[in-house]
């Protein structure tokens, strides 16, 4: 008998999925509200990018302080909070559980504003990464059950979206905010918002049967967080997938956090110029990228039957872009950085859709939530936390030499060897992707 702990606490769904019943319009509809979710979920973590050097010299912090408050101070607790989190979305009513993380981490986004130093930042930022470990994976797991496989990777593509124009929302705002009213005054623009939200997402999102779409895989009990865990790792193309995001997550997030800066310092922008070029140059083809991704990887695996073209289309992506990264850091005039950033945002994206797809297509259903929970710990562990840490080390350690372009060279190095590294391990996971996803019914 499956496991039902916490039902009490979160409301169980009562019925089978003869009782459920959807229109396409109403499938968009919750499309569109997840999709807003996790926008909410990257403007309440990426906003932080744009206000580093307000906060830096309001609080005379580092570099290397500054890394920990955008990376390891969120990261830390978001991976480890999003594994329990996402037992409990496996076995409870997943839409409650989304209403209340977004409640919480719009909250502590807002309380950033209200911070006077490094210990206090760090705690609130802390409290956005606990809030927003409940986000993700019941969302994952909500869009696999309102979704066939066969539309899944555009699905996840579309809510992909959220990372691009995440930025877009929150390096504009940010960006402005920050230069009319300060850098407090910004997260509390973009953090309250999200309470409104959820009590839409509360009043009008249906919890859809578990399996929806797979009925056979819903049957037998939930597997447990260790369970899940050894499942998950006996599959090579699961370990791949891991490896290749979480290294591409590194040049994203060491990038993504400290680019702002970075046009500040070295080409002398303000907050409010770096912020809108960004938003739009990042935000605009990124969602192309992301869309585009999901949309020709299910093309591409319908016409030729293979799941290994998921894969294929994300490596190449990731290394179509590593020639212009060293343009866009390297032109000496801002303007032309800028449109070259055009380019890898938009093929860097590309990988979102098709990796959460396999990855959800070979955890099976009844652990859905959780294997998207245990591979966003690792990914956001590794990418978060030594990402944006590991460029402010560097350009602390590269200032002395190197002045302010410390930044412009920290951020490249740490961007072209993770990159070229993921785009190995996307090629390594092409070898046993076939064999993890047809093993799912054998072992549900």
């Amino acid at each position: 008998m499956a496991n039902h702990a916490g039902s009490a606490a979160f409301g169980e769904l009562k019925g089978g999925a003869a009782a459920f019943h959807i229109s396409d319009v109403y499938r968009r509809y919750v499309l569109v509200l997840l999709l807003l979710v996790a926008l909410f979920n990257f403007v309440d973590r990426q906003i932080f990018a744009v206000l580093l050097e307000a906060i830096k010299k309001d609080f005379s912090l580092t570099d290397t302080e500054l890394g920990m408050l955008g990376g390891m101070a969120f990261a830390v607790f978001y991976s480890l909070c999003g594994i329990p989190i996402a037992w409990v979305a496996d076995r409870s009513n997943r839409r409650n559980i989304i209403a209340i993380a977004l409640c919480l981490w719009s909250a502590m986004t807002a309380i950033c504003g209200l911070t006077t130093g490094f210990v206090s930042l760090f705690l609130a930022r802390v409290g956005v990464g606990i809030g927003e470990a409940g986000g993700t994976p019941p969302a994952n797991s909500l869009i696999a059950d309102y979704f066939p496989p066969e539309r899944r990777a555009t699905a996840m593509a579309v809510t992909g979206m959220s990372v691009p124009l995440g930025v877009l929302t929150g390096f504009l705002v940010g960006g402005w905010v920050n230069e009319f009213l300060g850098w407090r005054s910004a997260f509390m623009v973009v953090g309250l918002p999200g309470v409104a939200l959820a009590i839409v997402l509360w009043l009008t999102l249906r919890e859809p049967p578990r399996g929806f779409y797979e009925p056979q895989q819903a049957l037998g009990s939930t597997p447990g967080i260790l369970d899940t865990f050894y499942y998950l790792w006996r599959r090579p193309a699961c370990r791949h997938l891991c490896m290749a995001a979480a290294l591409y997550g590194m040049s994203g997030w060491g990038a993504g956090i400290w680019q702002p800066s970075f046009f500040m310092r070295s080409h002398g922008m303000s907050s409010g110029e770096a912020g809108t070029w960004l938003a739009f140059v990042f935000g605009i083809s990124g969602a192309c990228g992301a869309i585009f991704g999901g949309m020709i990887g299910d093309r591409l695996v319908k016409m030729t039957q293979d799941v290994r073209w998921y894969l294929w289309l994300s490596g190449a992506g990731i290394l179509i872009a590593i020639p212009f990264v060293f343009l866009v850091y390297l032109w000496p005039t801002p303007i032309p950085a800028l449109l070259f950033l055009i380019i890898p945002t938009f093929f860097g994206h590309m990988y979102l859709g098709p990796v959460m797809a396999m990855l959800l297509g070979m955890a099976g259903v009844r652990r859905r939530a959780l294997a998207s929970s245990i591979y966003g710990f690792f990914v956001n562990l590794v990418a978060m936390g030594f990402g944006p840490l590991g460029v402010g080390m560097a350009s602390d350690y590269l200032q002395p030499q190197l002045g302010t372009d410390s930044l412009r060279y920290a951020i490249l190095g740490v961007v072209v060897i993770s990159t070229a590294w993921a785009a190995v391990h996307f090629l390594l996971a092409t070898k046993s992707i076939r064999e993890d996803l047809a093993a799912v019914d054998q072992q549900r």
